[in-house]
């Protein structure tokens, strides 16, 4: 029998993907492996917003993707409680996803190419009620009632996506994730698409019906004002592994990784008349996901690296002493470094 906290609906341990890469056309001979998730460890409690923030291409969608079992995990345990218990996300034999996704749905990034335009917004919101074998005479109430849940009024049903304005189309792609009444949504950068002033109304959407139905979210971006503004709690990717994870108030205002402060830095300043902080600049590439890296992943770019981080590995460690679980840090020299972040007042 799988156990977790009460408090937790979500639970990743050592969570890995890792894709091939393949040569030929027959043989397909394994060259290597992209670690796109390598060992990442997080927990997400009940009717609260975990984000995960990093560059392009460090994993966040992949695990997001991999929590709900569109990609097979390479290794790693993935805890979710579920309507009928604790599953192993992991380990679920494909027959019985359908029946967990029930309470795990996703918000795609994209809210153009994420609906059908040839299905009017009954069918596209009603699809995952049809899929679970929702009787077809609650359909219409249903839909009507999820419209008027994320502000669309009910006769839009009959209309196609291509009636609707990126905010409007976001909000359906909402409901469409509500339908089956779930307890987690991951929300793939939902509002990147978006003009500025929609964006706000959108996430003033998701706050409510967080606070509405007891929704937990997994909030993905790379938009650091949007994360402070609706996340409880934040993990900072770099390179398939998190390098931070800290209540956002902590998080925002004493970073202490390298690159959570560099990150902290690169957000523009609201100041036209703000000067150039020198120290956010961050020189070097990116690595490659394809290496086998020795040490920190982060060190040949970091102004505080020393030998010992291209030689030891650094784990996610606790640097609260008071409250272990308040900020984690994967940096060597985590707490001892005074680095700057922003103020959240």
């Amino acid at each position: 029998m799988l156990q977790m906290p009460d408090d937790v609906i979500l639970q990743v341990t050592g969570l890995k993907k890792y894709f091939p890469i393949e040569s030929g056309f027959l043989l397909k001979k394994v060259l290597g492996h992209v670690k796109a998730v390598d060992d990442v460890s997080f927990t997400v409690r009940k009717g609260k917003t975990l984000g995960l923030v990093g560059e392009s291409g460090c994993g966040k969608t992949t695990i997001a993707r991999t929590v709900i079992r569109a990609y097979d995990p390479t290794a790693g345990t993935i805890l979710f409680r579920s309507r009928d218990g604790v599953v192993d996300m992991a380990k679920a034999e494909k027959k019985d996803l359908k029946r967990i996704r029930r309470d795990m749905q996703m918000i795609f990034q994209d809210p153009y190419s994420s609906l059908n335009p040839r299905m009017p917004i009954m069918e596209i919101v009603a699809e995952p009620m049809k899929a679970h074998g929702v009787p077809k005479s609650v359909y219409e109430e249903r839909v009507a009632e999820l419209l008027k849940l994320v502000g669309l009024r009910p006769e839009y049903m009959r209309r196609f996506p291509h009636s609707f304005s990126g905010g409007q189309r976001q909000r359906i792609g909402v409901a469409r994730a509500l339908a089956l009444n779930p307890s987690l949504i991951l929300a793939d950068e939902p509002v990147s698409a978006l003009d500025v002033s929609v964006q706000a109304q959108v996430l003033n959407l998701l706050l409510d019906l967080q606070e509405q139905l007891g929704l937990t979210y997994l909030f993905i971006s790379h938009d650091l004002s949007v994360v402070r503004y609706l996340c409880d709690q934040v993990a900072v990717m770099y390179l398939g592994r998190i390098v931070e994870i800290a209540d956002v108030d902590r998080l925002y205002e004493n970073p202490t990784h390298p690159y959570t402060s560099a990150l902290l830095g690169a957000v523009p300043d609201a100041n036209p008349k703000a000067s150039w902080r020198p120290h956010d600049v961050v020189k070097g590439e990116i690595g490659k996901a394809t290496a086998d890296i020795k040490g920190c992943a982060f060190a040949p770019r970091c102004p505080f690296a020393k030998p010992e981080c291209l030689e030891q590995v650094p784990e996610l460690i606790s640097v609260d002493p008071v409250n272990p679980e308040a900020q984690k840090s994967a940096c060597l020299f985590a707490r001892e470094l005074s680095l700057p972040g922003v103020s959240t007042a």
